[in-house]
């Protein structure tokens, strides 16, 4: 549809002054004649009224006393007519009374439908007349370069603005478990959680989650990312529904193509996916997926690295279809993997007995050309943790290797496949992550 700019739109002619003749292209710039500014104000202020602060608060049991403020951020109205409202599930969490304030002045207590840490997504609602909503865009179609704006509460400020460029897609490796991060460099800073990040048609594209920071304090150093909007609607609707994510696996561990993994993989290229390990028995090892199988695409997506499976599969429901391509010793292959339910408490052993599955995290027995943790002769190598799985919570990482169970020492997968058998209310464990021995429980919910 054809989008009509507010206001006198300027048209400005490219100009060659030297050089072969090309074609002569024509750009619409926003232009207010009347006060003589270039200006996106015309398309952003009519987003701004959906945009609002949210203030998380920590009431006794008893319900004596003041709530006390624990937490604050922003966030963004999605569907007016319901009082739905999009924020963090860090600007949330640990709270039990919220609150809402609109650029209006109004405020409304709101009601927490749900939460998703592996996505840090989490939404509210509100109950109200004259609600505004922000309209929404497919993040899909962002590239580097375009312009976004950044709104949001900052440093107890009200409602401000700030602009940048899309400076990255698909970004991971930042802190959460399902990763897919809209990289920009608009300023953003404590308080702009959960705001949105909007295109320059005022259009929601994402929520602002995290920075990277080298400030003293952790300040704006122009390196912030969003959870574009594919992935937080995903969620939210699952959300609205059933208070909580009900999320699928596939069974493989990832990483991301480097330069220099794709030479010892003699690959073509230098983005992608690296499956690292296959769980036998899951889905990806039935569509015949490998070690050192290289994903460049999923549907008509590419994938620039590890965060873009992570996130495909995150979001996807039992029994969705994810149809692949990817490379197999240069050569391009396709398949379609499944996705299926975690069963967290399932354990399968490989003929071998040498790899398994238990609590939403695969397993294996130590090789002899895996990094070990200092001081760690043998034990059994985490390979991978599912997002929003037992292991998950539990704090259980991929790398990490479990040595003891309750009593028992641990050196093998088979080992600790036993002690899942035998325990199947959870256990108890001690996993060795570099230098240190870490306690981790794993008890199913």
């Amino acid at each position: 549809m054809k989008r009509r700019l507010l206001g006198t739109t300027l048209w400005v002619a490219a100009v060659v002054v030297a050089g072969p003749t090309l074609a002569q292209p024509s750009y619409p710039i926003p232009f207010d004649s009347e006060r003589g500014v270039f200006s996106f104000a015309d398309q952003i202020e009519r987003s701004l009224p959906a945009v609002v602060r949210v203030t998380t608060l920590n009431r006794a049991a008893s319900g004596t006393g003041a709530a006390r403020e624990i937490a604050g951020g922003s966030g963004v109205i999605i569907n007016a007519a319901d009082g739905i409202v999009i924020t963090n599930h860090h600007v949330v969490e640990g709270g039990n009374t919220f609150r809402v304030d609109l650029i209006d002045g109004r405020s409304f207590d709101a009601q927490l439908l749900g939460a998703d840490d592996a996505t840090d997504v989490a939404v509210l609602q509100i109950v109200g007349t004259g609600l505004t909503q922000v309209e929404i865009a497919d993040s899909e179609r962002l590239r580097t370069g375009d312009l976004v704006f950044a709104v949001g509460h900052p440093l107890g400020l009200d409602q401000t603005l700030t602009m940048g460029v899309v400076s990255g897609l698909g970004r991971s490796g930042i802190g959460d478990a399902i990763e897919d991060y809209i990289q920009t460099d608009a300023a953003v800073n404590s308080g702009n959680s959960g705001g949105p990040l909007l295109d320059s048609a005022g259009r929601l594209v994402g929520i602002n989650t995290a920075i990277l920071s080298g400030s003293l304090g952790g300040g704006n150093d122009g390196l912030a990312f969003a959870v574009p909007s594919r992935i937080l609607l995903a969620v939210a609707d699952q959300l609205r529904e059933n208070g909580q994510v009900q999320r699928g696996r596939i069974g493989v561990t990832m990483g991301s193509l480097t330069a220099e993994r794709a030479r010892l993989l003699g690959a073509p290229i230098i983005r992608g996916a690296v499956i690292e390990d296959v769980a036998p028995g899951s889905p990806a090892d039935r569509a015949g997926l490998q070690r050192n199988d290289i994903i460049i695409r999923i549907g008509n997506r590419t994938v620039e690295g590890s965060g873009a499976v992570t996130s495909a599969v995150g979001i996807a429901r039992p029994g969705e279809q994810l149809d692949l391509v990817y490379l197999r010793n240069g050569a391009e292959q396709r398949t379609t993997v499944i996705v299926e339910a975690t069963a967290p408490t399932t354990v399968q052993i490989a003929a071998t007995g040498e790899s398994g599955q238990a609590f939403g995290a695969g397993f294996r027995s130590m090789r002899a050309t895996d990094r070990a943790p200092e001081g760690v002769e043998a034990g059994a190598l985490i390979t991978f943790v599912e997002p929003g799985s037992v292991a998950a919570a539990s704090g259980l990482m991929a790398g990490d290797v479990v040595v003891r169970v309750n009593t028992t020492d641990i050196a093998t997968a088979d080992d600790l496949a036993k002690e899942f058998r035998d325990n199947p209310d959870g256990v108890q464990m001690v996993v060795a992550r570099g230098a240190e021995r870490l306690p981790i429980s794993l008890r199913p919910t």
